[in-house]
């Protein structure tokens, strides 16, 4: 039985679209990424999930049960950690997961309350009013806070956003024993090499879902396509290489342009094109593709077929 299972789900606010018939579901003990842009659609879906909002069309089930069937039970299975920090700034780091403790009903808590803290390394600052937390502590009580009337499912809403990198590391740390645990988690990223440390990925844009599957197994199928030309001049770089048609799926990355090359072409002639329009090229090589510079193509595909479906 899944963990989670949508069905063709859509839902709108007035004229906007957010999601359009998004289909998926999340397995036991999985941890699954929802990518994408921002406007993509990834917290209406996370709200649909957390049973915060109805769907206009198609079905959100969690353990086959709809939240139409129990609220009050599912409520009690699942962990919510939304985009913004939304505990209390006027309250100890203890008095918060406190608060949500009776807010869940839990009353034995106080061993749980003491292993978590100690986990996430917040020990040391019960007394400490959460508003002057760093914001990774921050995002750590709300983790917290989430966990600690154990739920079955954890749903994070891009816990890591503007959290420093050390912070998103250690953060991730901690989400992979989580799974390690037995938790299912889902959680929303724009990062996409968060992505990577998903069992499996939903890349999402403009509220549909292009493609969902293993990381390893989404870079495995490009194969090395993919050549990744270094340079001082990209966007010069990149003109001349939009004009070729055997030349696809380009992407700009700082000073690499990468892009779909066919496997059988030889590269040398490549650069000597480039040199050719004084465009300097100080490396060139086939690479593995990352996840970016393949959902860089996806979203490209979907664009040219909205193209040719608007003609």
């Amino acid at each position: 039985m899944s963990v989670i299972d949508v069905r063709a789900f859509s839902h709108h606010y007035g004229p906007i679209q957010a999601v359009d018939g998004v289909t998926f579901q999340v397995e036991p003990g999985e941890m699954f990424g929802l990518v994408g842009p921002d406007g993509a659609g990834k917290t209406t879906m996370v709200r649909a999930i957390a049973g915060l909002i109805q769907p206009a069309g198609g079905t959100v089930r969690l353990w086959d049960t709809g939240w139409e069937q129990d609220r009050v039970g599912l409520k009690a299975r699942i962990g919510y950690l939304s985009q913004r920090f939304s505990l209390y700034g006027d309250l100890t780091v203890s008095e918060n997961v406190d608060f949500f403790a009776a807010v869940f009903g839990v009353e034995d808590y106080r061993q749980r309350k003491a292993e978590l803290l100690e986990w996430t390394g917040l020990a040391p600052f019960t007394g400490r009013l959460a508003d002057r937390l760093s914001g990774g502590m921050k995002q750590k009580l709300a983790l917290v806070c989430s966990l600690i009337h154990t739920p079955d499912l954890l749903l994070l809403d891009e816990p890591t956003a503007g959290v420093d990198p050390v912070s998103r590391r250690e953060f991730w740390r901690i989400l992979s024993e989580l799974r390690r645990s037995g938790l299912t988690l889902l959680v929303t990223t724009p990062y996409l090499d968060e992505a990577e440390r998903c069992t499996r990925v939903g890349f999402m844009d403009g509220g549909r879902l292009l493609r969902c599957d293993n990381p390893a197994r989404v870079r495995a199928e490009a194969g090395r396509r993919v050549v990744e030309i270094m340079t001082d001049a990209p966007r010069d770089a990149a003109a001349y290489l939009r004009t070729r048609p055997d030349v696809s799926h380009l992407g700009l990355f700082g000073a690499r342009v990468a892009f779909e090359y066919p496997p059988d072409q030889n590269i040398d002639a490549l650069v000597e094109a480039l040199r050719g329009r004084a465009i300097p090229v100080t490396g060139a090589r086939r690479v593995m593709p990352s996840l970016e510079h393949l959902f860089i193509g996806m979203m490209t595909d979907r664009g040219q077929e909205s193209g040719v479906r608007g003609q």
